[in-house]
């Protein structure tokens, strides 16, 4: 998948939130393991949300708040968003 370095490290620190143990401890390991999940990058906050419903995730009535403390939903530091499914 080769993501940024940044991005697998966020996900290897943050992998819990969603995993009861961790899938992934080298940044290689996390790179194949999203690349096989299927992982996306979201460019923002619209673009996270497109993905959710395209994904059919179903998102409505929930605030932005609501909507970032999901699992699956990991802030990347440039502002982006990880979405992991589980």
């Amino acid at each position: 998948m080769n993501l940024k370095k940044e991005y697998l490290e966020v996900f290897l620190e943050n992998q819990e939130q969603l995993f009861d143990e961790p899938v992934a401890e080298t940044l290689e390991e996390a790179d194949e393991f999203l690349e096989e999940c299927m992982a996306v990058v979201a460019d923002d906050y619209k673009d996270l949300k497109k993905c959710f419903k395209e994904n059919g995730g179903d998102i409505s009535g929930m605030t932005k708040e609501e909507v970032l403390s999901q699992a699956e939903v990991f802030a990347l530091p440039d502002g982006k968003y990880l979405i992991v499914e589980g």
